[in-house]
């Protein structure tokens, strides 16, 4: 019991544990084994950090900064952040399997760790307001953006410290403040990055963070009277029911949910270019990522030769503990999770789809291990076609010609990504005009950059998250009317 660790919630700068005394296991995926306890947090602790982050932003230093001041505070986290990215990766990858090399700052997720602040930063005073040049004799009418105040965040398990950051940046660089919470299934990398911004100097209540399950935690936090905006990333039926709690006081909520994104290979595309960004798009995290694009739509004139060929490339990743460096596919992230993936597999087996490799001779006694997983011959109106696995498990279907490849593509209740694999260009460019989704790759797949905006269309979610417009939702306008010559004459004489 000595060797689990124990973390407590944060708020207004000081560590707490839970008021009923509750706490929950986290297990580490690579072995199954509970390595910390982390607070399970009810009412009373939600209640605790909303009323910091609202002293912070009504009462305290932080609601009356002005914006350059703000920029400087995030920068000073940016740096803090590069300069304890190991530790924090290593308690990510403890606590979810994520892969070292993915955290480090200069590969993937762990440059934008460093960047999203640096650049939100210089975005703090770069929102003006506008003069309006209303209709009206003598009145001045002018807007401007202020912030909503205290913002409730909820995070997913896959990426906490990436998708925390893509939240945290662009809302405190508007001015909110802040009470996140992570997911049970991954909450110690956020309560460790609060420890870290302890160096940072932040005002007391500027961030908190309460930890536990969605009905008793996240439904009390986003229902709280004091919290004016949400921002919610997970799954499209936690998406629906974190919406419905905040219509009961009509609040915005901001969200990025499900995906099953399709890859569109072309006749003339070039296969090994394609097999390639497929793979990449889908293995590399174990399909654990709403914009895995493993809903395959290949032309059938060459569906069969990059069917052999994605088996195999993929074929030769290995599978294996998060921390050795040879290993080039994790662990799924959690128990739960791993144990829907598998039945997921084996209801597609028993579906009669044509199983060209199968991950499952990957798992083991001890761990959460399961290899990528290729169907071929899989109708669209297949389960595995239209729900999110969320796992290393591929889906290959045939099309005839571009337009039934864009009603297949297009017949999803998801809108979150796509992929077009073709030498044509100016063709792609065509498609990907028809595409229903909120990013669409040419001849590449998974890239991301603080400056584009990321978001879903259809039940993938509202709301955008990084550059200008993942601030603005953080941020409401405000029309103002000034008399220039104050008269009003009597409205009934």
């Amino acid at each position: 019991m000595s060797d689990i660790r124990t973390f407590q919630y944060f708020a207004n700068n000081q560590w707490h544990d839970p008021a009923d005394g509750g706490w929950f296991d986290s297990e580490n995926p690579a072995n199954g084994e509970v390595w910390a306890r982390v607070p399970d947090c009810r009412q009373a602790d939600v209640d605790r950090g909303v009323a910091a982050a609202r002293e912070a932003f009504c009462d305290g230093p932080w609601g009356r900064m002005l914006p350059a001041e703000r920029g400087r505070v995030l920068r000073r986290i940016g740096d803090v952040i590069s300069k304890f990215a190991e530790r924090l990766g290593a308690i990510e990858t403890q606590d979810n399997g994520k892969l070292p090399q993915m955290i480090t700052p200069g590969l993937r997720e762990g440059q934008w760790l460093v960047d999203s602040w640096h650049y939100y930063a210089g975005m703090c005073d770069k929102f003006e307001g506008r003069v309006i040049p209303a209709e009206a004799p003598d009145m001045h009418n002018y807007m401007k953006w202020e912030p909503f105040g205290v913002v409730a965040q909820i995070l997913p398990w896959n990426s906490p410290l990436g998708t925390l950051i893509w939240k945290l940046a662009p809302c405190l660089a508007a001015g909110n403040t802040v009470v996140m919470k992570p997911s049970e299934h991954s909450s110690c990398s956020t309560l460790e990055l609060m420890d870290v911004l302890l160096e940072a100097d932040l005002p007391p209540g500027v961030l908190n963070v309460v930890t536990g399950f969605g009905s008793t935690t996240g439904e009390p936090l986003i229902d709280h009277k004091d919290v004016r905006m949400a921002s919610f990333t997970g799954g499209t039926a936690g998406g629906r029911a974190a919406a419905a709690v905040a219509s009961r006081q009509v609040k915005p909520i901001i969200m990025e949910l499900g995906g099953k994104s399709p890859q569109i290979v072309l006749p003339d595309a070039d296969l090994e270019l394609a097999v390639n960004g497929v793979a990449a798009g889908i293995f590399p995290p174990g399909g654990q990522s709403c914009i895995s694009g493993s809903r395959l739509l290949v032309h059938r004139s060459v569906v069969e030769e990059f069917s052999h060929r994605l088996v195999d490339v993929v074929k030769k990743a290995k599978v294996g503990e998060p921390n050795d460096p040879t290993t080039q596919i994790g662990p799924m992230a959690n128990g739960p999770h791993y144990r829907n993936v598998l039945d997921r597999i084996a209801a597609a087996d028993d579906a009669g789809h044509k199983l060209l490799l199968d991950g499952r001779t990957a798992c083991r006694d001890k761990g959460y291990y399961i290899g990528p997983t290729i169907f071929a011959d899989v109708p669209n109106n297949a389960d595995l076609a239209q729900n999110e696995v969320f796992g290393p498990v591929a889906s290959i279907e045939a099309f005839d010609d571009q337009a039934e490849a864009v009603r297949i593509a297009n017949d999803s209740i998801y809108g979150l990504a796509a992929g077009i694999w073709s030498r044509d260009v100016t063709s792609a460019m065509r498609m990907a005009d028809r595409i229903e989704a909120g990013t669409v790759y040419i001849n590449n797949y998974f890239n991301a950059a603080t400056q584009s905006p990321v978001g879903g269309y259809k039940q993938s979610g509202y709301g955008r998250e990084n550059g200008w417009e993942g601030m603005r939702c953080f941020m409401q306008t405000k029309s103002v009317w000034l008399a220039t010559d104050p008269h009003q004459p009597d409205p009934f004489g």
